[in-house]
């Protein structure tokens, strides 16, 4: 006679084998899904510091270089940075970093950088920055429909005074005084009163314009409003 035991161990048994028969398939196919996915994510999470650490040695290169002001070092150790590093942290600054010691000597070298930072750039402020600086740049070199181009696109909110004051000057170089002061405008309603003088400077250009800059703020302010009600 079968022990009660060994009929209840049984049945138990006979009941995993029924389970397994009708969902082992599915569980097995889970299981690699998941083992796959960690697998892959740890395979990029490797593969991301290992892009990071390359970076890194890259733009001690290119601060070396310029340190030493060694442009044709700077450009060779930017061009190592440009094949494959541009979605990093480190490739951006260093891309910012050659294309400050670049731009007195080399402008159009300076400029490629900069446009390198502004399209490969992983964070929105490292781009931003660029795109300022490269607007400068073509303003220095008297192309201000290249630099309101550069500056078409929106800016994160802490860089929108800037670029309207970097849009002012590019409209002033073209001759379009009135679209120029309403950048000014702009440039200074968003700027704050405290901190290194720049709100000043942009109230000096307006000053040169003729143009009261708590007018042109004001002005600016309110076209913002009616910009805002009319969307």
């Amino acid at each position: 006679m079968a022990n009660p035991l060994d009929l209840e161990e049984q049945e138990q048994l006979a009941a995993l084998r029924h389970f397994w028969n009708r969902w082992g398939g599915l569980i097995s196919w889970a299981l690699i899904v998941v083992l796959t996915a960690l697998t892959a994510w740890n395979g990029w999470q490797f593969w991301q510091r290992r892009q990071a650490q390359a970076a890194s040695r890259l733009f001690d290169e290119i601060s070396a270089a310029v340190q030493a002001d060694d442009s044709a070092r700077v450009q060779r150790a930017l061009a190592d940075m440009q094949k494959g590093y541009g979605g990093t942290v480190h490739g951006a600054y260093g891309g910012l970093l050659a294309a400050r010691a670049l731009a007195a000597s080399q402008p159009q070298a300076a400029q490629a950088a900069l446009a390198w930072v502004g399209e490969s750039a992983p964070q929105e402020g490292q781009r931003a920055l660029a795109r300022l600086r490269l607007a400068a740049l073509q303003l220095d070199a008297k192309d201000g429909a290249a630099a309101l181009k550069t500056l078409e696109d929106n800016f994160p909110p802490q860089f929108a005074a800037l670029a309207a004051d970097r849009r002012g000057d590019a409209l002033l170089q073209q001759g379009k005084r009135d679209d120029a002061v309403r950048e000014y405008g702009r440039a200074y309603q968003g700027l704050t009163a405290s901190g290194d003088g720049y709100r000043r400077m942009v109230g000096i250009k307006l000053n040169a314009l003729g143009i009261d800059p708590a007018g042109a703020g004001a002005g600016a302010k309110a076209a913002a409003a009616a910009d805002g009600g009319a969307s």
